[in-house]
């Protein structure tokens, strides 16, 4: 089913999004989390693509297993960092002719070794041009790109961000989903500074619950770090334990689903990190399906 159609029916799309393991166990423990996640009926499941495509077999292999074996709506992240024009085309193909039907169109991030990275010839420079391309050669998917309620890492003037995505928008983007966030409040003003730029697709939030100490030093520092909001870090300062941690972040991410349902978004992204057990407790304690 599109992504768009499902969006449009007028309840909140809820999603789970995991990344494609690198061996033959993690792929059956992954499908065991996934068989776990099936009963709470997601609108839809995305896999992601690797940096510099480097999980673009993987991500291909799973996107099948999950459509074939599960029925579950897939959306495949497929960025154009690494990618030819001739690259994307093939995959959306080999999608297209299975019956995918949606795609998360993304720049992704170039090389860490390559300060000078260009985009390869007959390549992309942006996700606006990989958006452009898909809505031109495969006019029948549905297309979401990305959003950063915090502010994109590369884009210090947030006026301009926000000009760009709508560039997206207007370029063929159906939906946007964002990157994940701790503050609720980052997440209601991005969707206010959207309408005001024109932008009118729906907006899916993006949730990950904190899961350990460890985790949030790594949140911290990818090039989209995370901002934890005093409060947040209050109580995993005064944890006694990672198993204390964990239920906090539970707890926190509990309260912002809540309050994210009771303001009717168009949906909430749940990044789960190949592991039921939290999606799992959320769904249970607030009675979502």
């Amino acid at each position: 089913m599109l992504m768009k159609e499902i969006l449009d029916q007028g309840r909140i799309s809820l999603s789970f999004e995991f990344f494609p393991p690198k061996t033959v166990v993690g792929g059956e423990r992954l499908f065991d989390n996934i068989a776990e996640l099936a009963p709470l009926a997601p609108s839809s499941v995305s896999v992601t693509y690797g940096a510099g495509g480097s999980t673009r077999s993987q991500t291909h292999d799973l996107v099948l297993r999950i459509h074939n074996e599960t029925g579950v709506t897939v959306v495949p992240h497929q960025t154009c960092v690494a990618a030819t024009r001739d690259d994307v085309a093939m995959i959306l193909a080999e999608y297209e002719q299975n019956g995918i039907e949606n795609v998360l169109a993304l720049r992704g991030d170039p090389p860490l070794d390559d300060p000078d990275w260009t985009p390869p010839v007959n390549g992309f420079a942006h996700a606006i041009d990989l958006v452009k391309f898909i809505r031109e050669r495969f006019p029948g998917f549905s297309i979401g790109v990305a959003g950063f309620p915090e502010g994109h890492p590369e884009m210090p003037n947030r006026l301009l961000e926000i000009d760009y995505l709508k560039q997206k928008v207007d370029a063929g983007a159906d939906y946007i989903v964002t990157q994940l966030f701790f503050d609720n409040r980052d997440f209601y003003d991005f969707c206010d500074r959207c309408c005001l730029a024109g932008i009118e697709v729906p907006i899916i939030a993006g949730i990950m619950p904190l899961r350990t100490r460890k985790g949030m030093m790594r949140m911290a520092e990818l090039a989209a770090g995370a901002r934890f909001p005093a409060p947040l870090l209050r109580r995993v300062t005064e944890a006694d334990s990672e198993e204390d941690v964990e239920q906090i972040g539970i707890d926190w991410a509990i309260e912002q689903v809540k309050d994210l349902v009771a303001h009717q978004v168009s949906g909430i992204h749940f990044y789960t990190l190949n592991s039921a057990t939290a999606t799992c407790e959320i769904f249970s304690r607030l009675g979502l399906r």
